[in-house]
């Protein structure tokens, strides 16, 4: 077996080079006070024998690593994709790294990340569609470096930075679609209550549409489960086998509204002659089942893309006005619920 080939220090490189280890620093860091013939030979000896400058190393004497640390909930989620999709472009404009990390939706993951992230010397932190709990609070206050939150906040922690939607509202207003259309026995699919950023947000707006409509809200009518497909399926069929069951269905995300439409289909229902259906976000998979899925668009890019841009404010010491944004979502009704036009108010 070959023997790893030994690492190249900068020590290295100046004794090839027959100048100072200065001089190559300075090479390295585009510092324009060198020579042109000695900045030719420096390169040229670096190229050769293969050269990486330690970031770390370097990260310690600027006191600034380039690097920002991104943690996510899941990342075969596509609602994830997409926002992860606008913080990558925004730090590619500003000469930032992304380091990303994938808790798989588990806690104690999360915050070994997160820890794992400030060792590493991150200039900022990301920190994508999670709760934030007393320990994330714990972390987030032991350390100096930025933290900005994206598609989630802090109910604790009132100036803590973030950028989100206002998720009950635009759940109401997807109810309200249904409502519209005349329906009075409307179901709820969605994820555990127990979801402060998603899954509670999002019932609490169904409720209050219902309520605000005068409509019965049933308990029978609310299942849950999961985020994925496999939920809407096989709750859905469970809510349209009821005696009375909805005539209509709010999903809390369009994976479920997938699901949600199959199984109405497995039953010889038709969407939305027979059953209204609408979900949220505006995922890919939206524009892709038939028929087409209305949903609440989510600005994910954006999400995304904003939360970076204030991260790089704080980490830059530019002046901020508000480090915390909701930004505008819109229905985008198509062809799973009778009303194809949004009403001017709901």
């Amino acid at each position: 077996m070959d023997r790893k080939k030994e690492t190249v220090t900068i020590y290295d490189v100046a004794r090839e080079a027959g100048v100072s280890m200065a001089t190559v620093s300075r090479v390295v860091n585009g510092n324009p006070n060198v020579k042109p013939l000695t900045r030719k030979k420096v390169l040229e000896t670096i190229r050769r024998m293969g050269y990486r400058p330690n970031a770390v190393a370097r990260g310690l004497a600027s006191k600034k690593t380039t690097t920002v640390g991104v943690v996510i909930p899941d990342i075969s989620y596509a609602f994830f994709a997409e926002l992860t999709r606008g913080i990558e472009d925004i730090a590619n404009m500003y000469h930032y790294n992304i380091i990303l990390c994938n808790s798989d939706l588990k806690k104690n993951k999360e915050l070994q990340l997160i820890e794992a992230l400030f060792e590493k010397q991150v200039d900022g932190l990301l920190f994508l569609g999670g709760e934030v709990t007393e320990e994330h609070r714990e972390i987030f206050s032991g350390s100096d470096i930025p933290v900005v939150l994206a598609a989630t906040q802090d109910e604790k922690v009132k100036n803590r930075p973030f950028v989100t939607i206002d998720h009950v509202q635009a759940a109401k207003e997807a109810t309200g679609i249904l409502i519209r259309e005349g329906h009075q026995r409307i179901g709820f699919v969605g994820g555990p209550l127990t979801d402060p950023i998603i899954g509670y947000p999002r019932y609490l707006g169904y409720k209050e549409a219902l309520s605000e409509s005068g409509l019965p809200f049933e308990e029978k009518w609310i299942q849950l489960g999961n985020y994925r497909y496999d939920t809407g399926l096989k709750a859905t069929k469970e809510l349209l086998m009821m005696e009375e069951g909805p005539t209509a269905i709010f999903a809390v995300n369009d994976e479920i509204a997938v699901g949600a439409i199959h199984a109405a289909q497995d039953l010889g229902k038709r969407v939305p002659e027979e059953i209204s259906v609408i979900g949220f976000d505006n995922i890919p998979l939206a524009t892709q089942v038939r028929p087409l899925l209305s949903t609440v668009a989510v600005p994910m890019y954006d999400i995304g893309a904003v939360a970076m841009r204030l991260l790089t404010k704080y980490m830059n010491g530019e002046p901020i006005e508000n480090n915390q944004v909701v930004l505008e979502y819109r229905l985008e009704l198509r062809d799973s619920t009778q009303l194809k036009e949004t009403p001017d108010s709901v």
